[in-house]
């Protein structure tokens, strides 16, 4: 069973790591982790923690009302496709819903996109490059 809760920024270090940064000359402690009304999601199998995501307070110009960035969605390799994932965006719509936000959006690797696609996100825009990590989408989704 994968139990999912509200984690510190620093705890999500060592996931970001070693799945978003490993070999990769970026930072893994991002902008806005310690701000006042950024959050921390990490799911837990057996009380290790095997999945991390970050949601910031961030306005993107091309959507509406107000925003939150999710970024640093990472699962350790050996425990993708589990529902980790899943089940830490159902948790980040509760409490973004508690918060009265009316968008959520991310700028997704390509391989990410189908994933985000089933927890009802949408692309937006044209494919783009960021340095050392790849192709992107901009997604977003309306949680009102």
């Amino acid at each position: 069973m994968i139990e999912v809760k509200k984690i510190k920024p620093t705890e999500t270090y060592n996931v970001r790591l070693e799945v978003l940064r490993k070999n990769i000359p970026l930072p893994y402690e991002f902008k806005g982790d310690f701000d006042e009304n950024t959050f921390h999601i990490g799911a837990f199998k057996n009380n290790k923690l095997i999945a991390v995501s970050s949601y910031m307070k961030a306005e993107n110009e091309n959507f509406k009302g107000t925003q939150y960035q999710l970024r640093g969605m990472a699962t350790l390799e050996k425990f993708q496709g589990f529902g980790a994932g899943k089940l830490m965006m159902q948790k980040a719509f509760e409490i973004l819903n508690e918060l009265n936000i009316d968008c959520l959006w991310c700028n997704a690797r390509v391989i990410a996109v189908n994933f985000y696609e089933k927890q009802g996100l949408q692309t937006f825009g044209e494919k783009f490059d960021i340095k050392f990590v790849g192709d992107h989408y901009v997604m977003f989704k309306y949680l009102k």
